[in-house]
């Protein structure tokens, strides 16, 4: 091989090399992440089992709000005292084991001499089926507001989903609803002011069986291991593959040079 040539050559298979480096240290790099979010994703797991087995505590109050993280508070186990109002509930299209239908979103008005009085909170009372999505189809479980008493309702602390659901946005003006956004009903139905999170009610029986609560499901997707032995194994296969592409070279360029000798 001319020696023009060897040069061009041999910044070719440099700049193989460095490419394959930059290549391998990126995969690794990604699977040491896939790593890391395994152990908080197991973390987070352990967390919500502990949140959602603990005995309710007081929703949490104004003061409280703008510390509500999903990472720190989502899933733990609340109760609130009021009255609902039931002339405002909002129904968001919901897909459950009971079928297809709606989630039933009601504000209830805290009542009590606390900090939180006055304040309201919205509940996701639990599924009804198409054939209930009319308030008058379960009018026991749903009476008119001035026969709304007093409840306490315990369940699992939720934060907002705002904007709308897959493909789908929350459409306000037109009573469209496809996600649990706090923000969007407390403004739609005139309740303020209103909780930064909903609660999901427990599976505690409504009047007349509707609407139905305890359908929480929570689960946390988790195929990070699976990804991390992905990009490790992308890794390993791209190193290897410049390792062979590098021994073929070098043992042609040996070639060459013994046979120009």
């Amino acid at each position: 091989m001319k020696p023009r040539a060897a040069r061009r050559h041999g910044l070719a298979l440099a700049g193989l090399a460095a490419a394959a480096l930059v290549a391998v240290a990126l995969l690794v790099t990604l699977g040491v992440w896939q790593v890391e979010r395994r152990a908080w994703k197991h973390a987070l797991i352990a967390a919500v089992d502990t949140r959602i087995h603990a005995a309710p505590v007081p929703a949490p109050g104004p003061a409280e709000w703008p510390r509500i993280t999903a990472d720190r508070d989502a899933y733990r186990r609340i109760s609130a005292t009021g009255r609902f109002l039931h002339d405002r509930e909002t129904l968001v299209r919901a897909t459950t084991a009971l079928g297809s239908g709606y989630w039933v979103m009601t504000p209830l008005q805290i009542e009590g001499a606390g900090t939180s009085a006055g304040q309201v909170v919205l509940i996701n009372r639990g599924f009804v089926p198409q054939d209930r999505r009319d308030p008058a189809t379960r009018g026991e479980g749903s009476p008119a507001a001035p026969a709304s008493a007093p409840v306490t309702v315990t369940g699992l602390l939720r934060v907002s989903e705002p904007g709308g659901g897959f493909l789908r946005t929350n459409d306000p003006a037109g009573d469209r609803w496809y996600s649990r956004d706090v923000a969007a009903f407390a403004a739609a139905r005139r309740v303020a002011p209103a909780a930064p999170y909903f609660i999901d009610a427990d599976a505690t029986a409504n009047p007349g069986g509707y609407p139905v609560g305890g359908l929480t499901v929570i689960s946390f997707p988790d195929n990070h291991l699976g990804y991390a032995i992905t990009w490790f194994a992308l890794a390993l296969m791209t190193a290897g593959g410049a390792f062979m592409v590098g021994r073929h070279e070098w043992r042609a360029r040996r070639g060459d040079a013994m046979a120009g000798e």
